[in-house]
């Protein structure tokens, strides 16, 4: 999913709850689907493989744009996801 995406902006996963004014963030899954998704208040965004494989041991949101159909979306993925080199964390 994320080759095909222009990450536009990434923030922690309290900054994100912060800016949406929501208290809990859910990770989902669709049982017809197979696929994960996350929940804020009553909006939705997508979840990377990782979040469906349960390796997302540092979560971050970004707000992305498909490059085919320029639908933005907001995606939980793990950081360094993205084209971004993480040089440190501190």
């Amino acid at each position: 999913m994320e080759r095909n995406l222009k990450f536009l902006k990434t923030m922690s996963v309290a900054e994100f709850k912060a800016q949406h004014n929501v208290e809990k963030i859910e990770v989902k899954k669709n049982e017809h689907t197979g696929k994960c998704f996350f929940v804020y208040g009553f909006e939705t965004g997508a979840c990377s493989k990782k979040a469906e494989s349960g390796e997302l041991t540092t979560p971050v949101i970004s707000e992305v744009c498909s490059a085919e159909t320029g639908d933005m979306f907001f995606l939980l993925h793990q950081q360094g996801e993205g084209g971004a080199t993480i040089l440190a964390t501190l």
